[in-house]
């Protein structure tokens, strides 16, 4: 009895800029492969047609992926191997991918990383800030409440926070940072290995104003790294968590510049950073 040969997902990881970040074993997988799923086939194709490759693309963004799963799925049954890219670095950091690799993990497909550039990474690496531990939120939400109200909930962490920001919402993130974490070390990464790469370090507003004094510096798509918190009291010896105080000042009606007092005299720190993040809770 002869077993039938089921395909392998490569998820490959492509430059963010420089085309020589491109991996030896990335463009050997790029030129075997039956198929790529590309975030948009328009972009990826001139990435193929650079290297000398032809080979279907077929189309997986955020609006087609859960879609596109059973198609793929066929392809491998029949044998095709498929190599997954987005339109820059790795796969499902902030890109789509998640939901197919989910169900051939799922269904017991082989699914094979290539492993490459990521914007992610590439920033940190060079930002001058701790790494032993960090966390990346991606992409903060568009909405200027929603926005202040995620920064506020990461307020205290202590580990170095990452995001995602595109240029036209780059100041307005800026200006959220500058109300909930006044005074913390912000690093700004931009055009990451491209020819106008820049790493901008400042806290939010020195940074906001450095953004509004040469426009040109909001160009291009950003890594933000924020420092990480350093509360003044030791929270296994608090009676009150800082969110819970907070919360019940506001419930209470307590105002806002009050409620600050409240905090800094009950849980330490400064008044300022209090009022700033009870502004953004109440926003």
């Amino acid at each position: 009895m002869t077993h039938r040969h089921i395909g392998t997902l490569y998820v490959v990881a492509t430059p963010i800029g420089n085309l020589a970040d491109l991996s030896e074993r990335a463009v050997k997988v790029l030129g075997q492969v039956a198929r790529v799923a590309a975030e948009d086939t328009r972009h990826s194709q001139r990435l193929l047609t650079h290297l000398g490759i032809s080979v279907p693309l077929l189309s997986l963004h955020e609006h087609n992926e859960a879609a596109r799963v059973a198609q793929l799925t066929q392809c491998l049954a029949v044998g095709e191997d498929i190599a997954l890219i987005s339109d820059a670095g790795t796969p499902l950091i902030s890109d789509p991918g998640f939901i197919l690799v989910r169900e051939l993990r799922t269904l017991a497909y082989p699914v094979v990383p290539v492993p490459g550039p990521s914007a992610l990474i590439t920033a940190l690496s060079a930002a001058g800030l701790p790494t032993d531990r960090f966390a990346f939120h991606g992409f903060l939400p568009a909405k200027p409440g929603a926005r202040r109200k995620a920064l506020a909930a990461l307020a205290e962490n202590r580990e170095t926070l990452v995001f995602y920001e595109s240029p036209h919402r780059i100041c307005h993130t800026l200006t959220a940072l500058d109300e909930v974490m006044p005074g913390r070390h912000t690093v700004l990464a931009r055009e990451l290995t491209k020819t106008f790469e820049t790493f901008l370090s400042g806290t939010p507003a020195e940074l906001g104003a450095t953004l509004a004094a040469d426009p040109n510096q909001a160009r291009g798509e950003f890594v933000v790294m924020v420092e990480g918190g350093a509360p003044a009291v030791d929270h296994e010896r608090r009676d009150v968590s800082a969110e819970a105080l907070l919360d019940a000042l506001l419930a209470e009606g307590v105002g806002v510049k009050q409620g600050a007092a409240v905090a800094a005299r009950v849980l330490g720190g400064r008044k300022k950073a209090w009022y700033a993040r009870l502004q953004a809770l109440k926003g």
